[in-house]
């Protein structure tokens, strides 16, 4: 069985995709905490050079293969998921899928489960986080 709680420690390696540079946005907020709570941040956002202080790619197949990637992190629209649930497939890669509050996709969490990928759907990743580091 998948247990969320150990795979957050230690800290991991996440891709964020649809990841701002505004600060107001959520998708900013929540990869600024995941930052400075340890985490590795690969920003994915086909209109930013840098985000974070970190390169951003335009697409989870444009990371270099030499970066482990945990976790990818979707702050995108539900209609959008299943190209991402692609994308990691044809990576060959095998990161946690995590869809933050409102991404939700039945199919695309049925293709990426199909395949062994776990998917964590319509919870966000800070939120998860500070209730766990709260116990």
């Amino acid at each position: 069985m998948f247990d969320l709680n150990s795979f957050l420690t230690p800290p991991k390696t996440i891709a964020v995709v649809g990841l701002s540079d505004k600060p107001e946005r959520p998708s900013y907020q929540v990869a600024s905490y995941l930052q400075q709570q340890g985490f590795k941040i690969v920003p994915v956002n086909p209109t930013l050079v840098e985000v974070l202080g970190e390169k951003a790619y335009p697409s989870l197949l444009a990371i270099p293969a030499e970066i482990q990637l945990d976790i990818v992190d979707v702050f995108r629209q539900p209609e959008a998921v299943m190209a991402m649930v692609d994308e990691i497939i044809t990576s060959g890669r095998r990161p946690l899928v995590w869809l933050q509050e409102g991404v939700i996709s039945e199919m695309a969490k049925t293709k990426a489960e199909a395949v062994g990928l776990t998917v964590v759907m319509n919870q966000c990743l800070m939120k998860v986080h500070r209730a766990k580091m709260s116990k």
